[in-house]
């Protein structure tokens, strides 16, 4: 199979889960495109607005550490192929693969109704946590500047924030991020996978290079934002090899805590990453499958609570080990940041401060 230059899934197809029609090139024509009019030509990104009604999303989870999440925009332009938010664009009757990817959505007016959400009687402050779905700084937020508007509500109000993301770009708002940490109301994640910038542009083909997100943690623990280095996902005989360099690179840089998190392969996600893998690794293809089954109960992914984010099993214990020792060797302390909600001043639905 011919890889698509430049994006993580290698297909379009639309899921059966909600019996959508589905979508497929004709055979003949498709075999005769290039003899006739020559290579196709490469995908372009669209972005649709939408205007929701509320952005604010509350979740009782027991597996994530955090009640209450914004996502700016629908659909992710990085790419990754790994990514677990791909099933959602099949709810605009799109595919979890390659639309996912090149047909997003952006919530022009989030920080507004955000202000609204806040403003509401009985509203009770704990962080808010951004880049749960999609990542707040792809490439479009150079434009929209949705997550920046954000961000300056959670200074004015005194809300405390916490981002994740695979972006470099996070460093555009800088400014911003310093003067919500000098106040403990700001903890700010970085997502790195590889230190490959070749199997990270396969991976996650328009993210920001790994090198770029590590000395992008350095310039927020320079700027005395709380910086903290992912190393998820892991990908068994992809990644793995890594997570050590990772972490000592990252503690050298003074980052203060560490997490990781295995490959998870809800729903569309596991065809798409098979597909991915038959593409670009099929000599290890299987290998690498039997090993995500080996900890998920045999299956691709085990959606059950208190188990997703828990692989089991040898391997699983392995990388848990392996992490441990390679967080003491670099020195990560594994700090843990209280963010303050004291500051917390809700809004007028007008969009003023209350004096009292």
């Amino acid at each position: 199979m011919q890889p698509i230059k430049g994006r993580g899934a290698q297909s379009g197809a639309v899921p059966t889960r909600f019996g959508l029609a589905q979508r497929e090139a004709d055979g003949d024509w498709r075999d005769m495109a290039p003899d006739i009019d020559g290579a196709a030509p490469p995908l372009r990104t669209t972005v649709t607005e939408e205007f929701p009604k509320s952005v604010l999303t509350f979740n009782a989870s027991p597996d994530i550490p955090f009640d209450r999440s914004v996502n700016a925009y629908r659909g992710c332009e990085h790419g990754c192929i790994y990514c677990y938010a791909r099933p959602t664009h099949a709810y605009h009757d799109l595919s979890p693969g390659l639309d996912f990817e090149t047909k997003l959505f952006a919530k022009p007016q989030a920080a507004a109704l955000l202000r609204q959400a806040f403003a509401k009687r009985g509203y009770s402050p704990r962080p808010l946590a951004m880049g749960t779905n999609t990542d707040p700084y792809q490439p479009i937020e150079r434009d929209y500047r949705i997550t920046r508007k954000v961000l300056e509500l959670c200074l004015d109000v005194g809300h405390p924030v916490t981002i994740t993301t695979k972006s470099a770009r996070v460093l555009d708002d800088l400014d911003l991020l310093r003067a919500l940490a000098a106040r403990r109301l700001v903890a700010v994640g970085i997502s790195i996978t590889s230190l490959d910038p070749r199997l990270s542009s396969l991976l996650e083909p328009r993210a920001a290079s790994p090198a770029k997100r590590m000395a992008a943690l350095g310039t927020l623990v320079e700027a005395g934002v709380p910086a903290h280095v992912g190393v998820s996902p892991i990908i068994p005989a992809i990644t793995d090899q890594f997570l050590e360099q990772i972490l000592m690179d990252a503690g050298a840089l003074g980052v203060r805590s560490a997490s990781w998190i295995m490959l998870r392969l809800p729903h569309e996600v596991a065809p798409l990453f098979r597909e991915w893998l038959d593409t670009h690794f099929p000599d290890r293809a299987a290998k690498v499958m039997h090993t995500v089954q080996s900890m998920r109960g045999g299956k691709d992914y085990d959606a059950s609570f208190h188990t997703r984010m828990k692989p089991q099993g040898v391997w699983a214990d392995l990388v848990r080990t392996r992490f441990r020792l390679a967080l003491r060797r670099a020195g990560i302390p594994q700090e843990r940041l209280n963010l303050d909600c004291s500051q917390f001043r809700a809004p007028s639905r007008d969009g003023q401060m209350d004096l009292f």
